[in-house]
């Protein structure tokens, strides 16, 4: 997939470099040299320009682009003007940082509705992490059911999910099973990935390091990180 991320601060850069090692092809833009120099031999192309400026997007491949990114979080008019320029210029989909409930407005009236809040969003997730004590990510469905990603049991290592009849003990339902794998990304940097199996069967084995993503009411999630923490203290 080739994506346009508009803005190279601490989100911007990050999102970048992710999208580049999981094998999109990334062209990064920002109007800050120095942003622009440390990610240029990182990602696929990097472009300094002001991207106020309409006249400077003759440079970019906007057409050629599957999606676009505007990720400025220093500039609320920059980013504005930047959306609306890219709007004007192209069908692109757009993905557009929001910084303020007036720039969501804003934003939601240009007819974007891909909208991220990435400060709110860690923030989120960091609070279902802390009151879900062991969970490692949390997707909360409504005010008593969520997904989430918890650590398989060392009870459960070497076992097939036909020989284990512990998930259905705590009331959870196995979506998944996220391991991890040695990849090297496109610059040739030995990276740790986590993969999903896709749907186990009955002759799934469970493995030391697999992440069970899960669903299921709220308290059965808490009771099975609660007796997890458990078994680490008796250990």
């Amino acid at each position: 997939m080739k994506v346009i991320v508009f803005g190279l601060g601490n989100f911007g850069m990050s999102l970048s470099l992710s999208l580049t090692e999981t094998g999109n092809e990334v062209i990064g833009i920002d109007k800050n040299i120095e942003k622009v120099n440390l990610v240029k031999d990182k990602i696929s192309h990097a472009i300094c320009m002001d991207s106020t400026n309409e006249l400077a997007f003759e440079a970019v491949p906007l057409k050629d682009a599957d999606k676009v990114v505007v990720a400025i979080g220093e500039n609320e008019g920059a980013a504005i003007i930047t959306t609306a320029i890219i709007k004007k210029l192209s069908d692109v989909k757009i993905i557009s940082r929001a910084l303020s409930p007036i720039h969501d407005t804003v934003l939601e009236a240009m007819g974007i509705y891909s909208i991220i809040h990435p400060e709110q969003d860690s923030a989120d997730r960091l609070t279902k992490q802390i009151n879900f004590k062991s969970t490692l990510e949390n997707y909360q469905l409504d005010d008593n059911f969520t997904i989430s990603e918890v650590l398989a049991k060392p009870e459960f290592f070497g076992k097939s999910l036909q020989e284990l009849d512990a998930i259905d003990t705590y009331s959870l339902t196995l979506i998944t099973i996220i391991r991890k794998r040695e990849k090297r990304n496109l610059i040739g940097k030995k990276t740790v990935k986590k993969e999903s199996i896709g749907r186990p069967t009955p002759e799934t084995v469970i493995e030391e390091g697999d992440i069970l993503v899960v669903y299921g009411n709220n308290k059965d999630i808490e009771f099975y990180c609660e007796d997890q923490e458990e078994h680490e203290i008796r250990k």
